[in-house]
Parts: C-alpha cells; sequence; structure tokens
C-alpha cells in the first residue's frame, strides 16, 4: 500500500465512502446511521453523508486496508473516519449475523465487546456456533439436519416447514387413527411385524402354549383347544390392531373381542398422537411449589391445579402427561404429609404404615432453621432421603425434569434416587460406555448431580443384592431410606426367581417398600408370592388398592394384544417385621 503523508491533519482529496455490508451480504442504512455519534450529519460530493473527520484522532495507516479509497490519496483524517466507520459497522455485522442464524428479527443488541480493543485484532469475523453444552438438565435436544428438518428418532418423516418457518404435524388432530400396519408412522409399522411374529391367537380353539399370566389365560387354561397355536395376523377394522390369526376367528370371538376394542383404539390414536409430531403444551411442567400454597392430591385434577400447571382441557392430553408423571407423584403422594391416603376407614394406611411414613415425613417436612447466609446463618442439615429404585427400567429413562416435580413437592426436603437393575440403562444408549469399575467406584456409578440443588440421581446396572451383600449403602435408616418397586413382577413366573434373592434382604433393613401393579390380578399375585416366600415376616404399610395418580393411559403388551393394562395402577406398601420390646408391670 503506498505511504501517505501524516504531515497535516486536513487536505484536498475527496473520498467515497460506498455502503456499509453485513455479514451476509445484504445492503444495510448508509453512514447517516452513525452520524449521531461523530457530532451531527455533513455533506460530501454525490449527497451522501459521511461523518465528521475532525472529530476522530489517534489511529495509525496500519487500519487503512479497511477502506474505500477514492481516485486521489484522501487525507490522514478521513482515513482515520472512514476507519472508525468500519469499526461502528461491526455491531451492525454482528446483529445481521444473528438475525440470519435466529430467523428472527428479535435479536439481541450487540455487546460493547465489539468496540473493544481485542475486537479489532480479530483477522475475521467471529464464528457463529455455539459451544456444544457437555451437560443437559433435561435431556440432549433433536439434533437437526442444515436444512432445518428435525430428525425424529423413531425414524417419522420430519415435519415440512411451512412459509412461516413453522413445522406442520405429521399428523392432524382429526387424523390419528390407522392401522397399525399401515401406519405413515414406520416406528409403528415396524410394532405391527413384531406382534405378527410373537403374538398369539387368542381364539378358544387353539392349543394354549403359556402359562396363565392374566385371569383369562386362567379360564381359557381349562378348556384345550384341538387346533395348533398361530400367530394374528388379521387387523380389527374398528381398532386397527391385529388380534386374531384369521377373519373367521376374530369374527366368532367378536364378544370377546368388544370388551376391549374401545380401549385398543384409544391406545392406537394415543400412540399416533404422541408421534404426530405435534407441540406438546402438557409436557411443560409446574416450577418449585410455594410454601405457603398448599397441595390438594385429590386426584390428577386437584393437583394439577394447585401445582399451578398449565391447564389440561384435552382427555388425550392429559392421558399423554400422566404416563410420565405418575412414577414421581405416586411416590409422593404416599410420603407426603397431605398424602390422600390415611389411616382412617377406607384410608388403606395401617398402623404399622403410619408408623414408617411418618419417620419419612419428619424428614421430608423440616422445620424451619432460622439459617441464612454467611457463617452465623450454618445450620446442621439432616442428610438427603435416599430412594432405592429395584428393578428399574423405564423410570430412569424419564425426563429429569419429570422427577424434579417429586423435588417441588417437598421444598425443604432432599432426595437421592438409586436406580438399581440390569435394564437401569435401558434406551440411555448416550450415556455409553458406562464408567469403569474402579476401587473409588466400584460398581461403576453414574452419578447425576447437578439436576436440581435438592435433588441427586445415581444409576447402578447390577442387581440389588449383589450390591447388599457388600454393604456398600448401609446403614440403612427408618427416617432417610425407601424402596421402591415400579412393576416388579414379583409373582410372575418369568421373573420371581430374580426377586427370591433380593425381597428377604430387603425386609432385613426394616425400611418401607413400595410396590405397584400393572392390574389388581399382577398386583395381588404379588403379594401371594411374597406372603409364600417369606413365611408371613413382614408388615402391611398400605393396603393393596388402585392408585389415586396411576396412570389414564392404556398399554398393550405387544406379545399379547388382549393384555391391556396402565401404569402403576395398582399400589401397596409392605416392611419387614418388626418385635418391639414391651414392658409389663406385674402386681
Amino acid at each position: 500500500m503506498e505511504e501517505t503523508d501524516w504531515s497535516s491533519d486536513v487536505g484536498g482529496g475527496s473520498w467515497r465512502p460506498g455502503w456499509l455490508v453485513g455479514w451476509a451480504g445484504r445492503q444495510l442504512q448508509p453512514l447517516e446511521a452513525w452520524s449521531s455519534l461523530a457530532g451531527g450529519p455533513l455533506q460530501a460530493p454525490g449527497g451522501e453523508s459521511l461523518i465528521q473527520a475532525s472529530k476522530f484522532r489517534g489511529l495509525g495507516p496500519s487500519y487503512l486496508s479497511h477502506l474505500d479509497l477514492g481516485a486521489q490519496k484522501p487525507t490522514a483524517v478521513e482515513q482515520l473516519a472512514r476507519h472508525r466507520t468500519s469499526i461502528l459497522s461491526r455491531p451492525v455485522r454482528d446483529f445481521e449475523a444473528s438475525y440470519h442464524a435466529n430467523g428472527t428479527s428479535h435479536a439481541a443488541p450487540a455487546s460493547s465487546r465489539a468496540f473493544s480493543r481485542a475486537a479489532l485484532r480479530q483477522p475475521g469475523p467471529r464464528s457463529l456456533e455455539r459451544p456444544a453444552r457437555p451437560f443437559s438438565l433435561f435431556g440432549q435436544k433433536t439434533k437437526t439436519n442444515d436444512d432445518g428438518a428435525v430428525q425424529f428418532g423413531s425414524g417419522a418423516p420430519a415435519p415440512a416447514p411451512d412459509a412461516k418457518g413453522k413445522h406442520t404435524p405429521v399428523l392432524r388432530p382429526d387424523d390419528l387413527f390407522h392401522s397399525y400396519t399401515n401406519s405413515p408412522i414406520p416406528e409403528i409399522r415396524h410394532r405391527a411385524a413384531y406382534m405378527r411374529q410373537h403374538a398369539l391367537c387368542p381364539h378358544p380353539d387353539h392349543r394354549p402354549t403359556r402359562l396363565p399370566t392374566t385371569p383369562d389365560d386362567v379360564d381359557k387354561a381349562a378348556t384345550t383347544g384341538s387346533q395348533p397355536p398361530a400367530h394374528v395376523s388379521f387387523e380389527c377394522p374398528d381398532c386397527g390392531i391385529p388380534v386374531s390369526c384369521s377373519e373367521e376367528h376374530w369374527a366368532d370371538d367378536y364378544e370377546a373381542h368388544l370388551q376391549i376394542c374401545d380401549t385398543l383404539r384409544q391406545i392406537n390414536e394415543d400412540d399416533h398422537d404422541l408421534r404426530s409430531g405435534r407441540f406438546f403444551p402438557e409436557f411443560e411442567y409446574a416450577g418449585p411449589q410455594m410454601e405457603e400454597a398448599a397441595v390438594n392430591m385429590t386426584n390428577w385434577d386437584t393437583f394439577l391445579y394447585t401445582r399451578q400447571f398449565e391447564a389440561i382441557n384435552d382427555d388425550r392430553s392429559m392421558r399423554q402427561v400422566t404416563r410420565l408423571l405418575t412414577y414421581p407423584i405416586t411416590v409422593g403422594s404416599i410420603l407426603h404429609e397431605l398424602s390422600p391416603y390415611s389411616i382412617r376407614d377406607g384410608g388403606r394406611i395401617t398402623p404399622e404404615g403410619l408408623k414408617s411414613f411418618s419417620a419419612l415425613r419428619y424428614t421430608l417436612h423440616p422445620p424451619k432453621t432460622g439459617g441464612g447466609e454467611g457463617i452465623r446463618g450454618l445450620r446442621p442439615e439432616a442428610p438427603p432421603v435416599r430412594i432405592f429404585i429395584l428393578g428399574a427400567r423405564a423410570e430412569s429413562s424419564l425426563p429429569r425434569n419429570v422427577w424434579v416435580q417429586l423435588a417441588h413437592l417437598f421444598p425443604r426436603g432432599k432426595f437421592h434416587l438409586v436406580f438399581i437393575g440390569p435394564e437401569s440403562m435401558s434406551n440411555r444408549d448416550d450415556e455409553f460406555p458406562l464408567p469403569p469399575r474402579t476401587p473409588s467406584n466400584p460398581f461403576g456409578t453414574i452419578v447425576e448431580d447437578r439436576v436440581w440443588p435438592s435433588m441427586k440421581i445415581s444409576t447402578i446396572v447390577d442387581y440389588y443384592h449383589t450390591i447388599h451383600k457388600t454393604g456398600h449403602f448401609e446403614p440403612y435408616d427408618p427416617y432417610f431410606d425407601c424402596f421402591v418397586l415400579f412393576h416388579p413382577g414379583l409373582g410372575h413366573p418369568a421373573s420371581s426367581h430374580e426377586w427370591a434373592e433380593t425381597i428377604p434382604m430387603l425386609l432385613e433393613t426394616k425400611a418401607p417398600i413400595i410396590a405397584t401393579g400393572y392390574t389388581q390380578f399382577d398386583m395381588e399375585r404379588d403379594i401371594e408370592w411374597v406372603n409364600k416366600t417369606c413365611g408371613g415376616e413382614f408388615d402391611l404399610l398400605m393396603e393393596p388398592g388402585e392408585n389415586t395418580f396411576r396412570s389414564q393411559r392404556w398399554d398393550l403388551n405387544d406379545q399379547d394384544p388382549q393384555d391391556v393394562t396402565c401404569g402403576n395402577w395398582g399400589v401397596w406398601a409392605f416392611r419387614g417385621k418388626r418385635y418391639e420390646t414391651t414392658h409389663k408391670d406385674v402386681q
């Protein structure tokens, strides 16, 4: 570049500044947009507005490469004015980049960093990519393609954006019923193929091949058919689910199928709704609960209202939201001081249960200590309540903001959730490989200690009885420990052997054990198995019955379409029998 004469401040050269061009190449406002920073607008040849050059001083010739020089050599002061304009255009480029990156005109204004010397030393524009977050509070966000279309994990086609950039749902709310085989959702079509390969026709003419797991199976086992077992292949036109091996058997057994046909159709529509691509406002949960505001746990409606959830006016939306919230709220409804279960007639809590649950409530509802910030505000605090969720499967992969709802019910309580089971990492492939087992972490525990200030979550992929033998979690305290078994299948023929060694160890801890069941038959079968295995060495804390906060959405067993259940339908609680020593005055 030609050497510039800096001997004089004013010269007779002329220059044509042109227009500012943003990051994306589109034209922006002319230089008069920045004239207020220089003391007022000035006129230049050609009618363009210039910044008053005499207002700026102090920049050297090394920055002149950014200037648009005219035919004649400009004076030093004019060159400085042009460079100042280049510097002032940097916030506009930042705004323009934010405009295109966000797709909206409501971008935040540029920071003052653009006017710093560090910004001047940057050779090029800053990168627009945000640094990746190593941890997300509520799970990983769905990745997007370059064209902005969302790629669903189920393999469903992504909704196409409309003219305004919004994604249109794959299915309309009035077009949710489709047969499983011809469903527009690939995941549901794969599910139909799985059912045709594993589910058997329930017609009584077929010989039974499985042990009875439902009351209907017990009745069917008494009558032996002559035909061999056959897989389902015919879909009912009313519910769209494969239920029979042929149309003849479906028509012959239509009266029995009619008892669950409406429920199967509801399951069909709920499955398609969950994958329709619509926005789910019901999944926006409430925040922390005010201590002065009481929670009404009479039913789902009063609970959601007093917890200040967004109003849910649709039955389908209510079914979707309760399918997730049933896990933390079932536990919270039993441990809370305003529990819907009581010792009164019909309250289902036994005298022994009142003793156990009162101990936990004393810890979860501590009195105010008068503590505060600073050294003088320090007060002794109780350790967190440990809730051991054994045999964890789907509940361990729930979004963490679902489990945080349990912490919101107890503003002054602290929780440590421990998921234990060989399937506790199901649907959590993003967290593999598991941590190595080291002397400091003997069971490869995955710890999430920033879920919420008062909640910590740990996951162990192992059987509980293996951990119990090592004394890893000892000592156990009825004031700070509780066990939860979601649908354990204690008496199920396929899973009872896995609990034979665990249940006696749980009874030794004398801590309360909360168990749920898919149906009343499933729950009664578990109680019978515990009574038979443990020889009556347990106290019933809560009588078995329907769960107030059960899931309102019905689920389908892919290996048996006749087996319709719902999450946490029933709940009961028990504990190892305690023998209290009493003193009797003998006269």
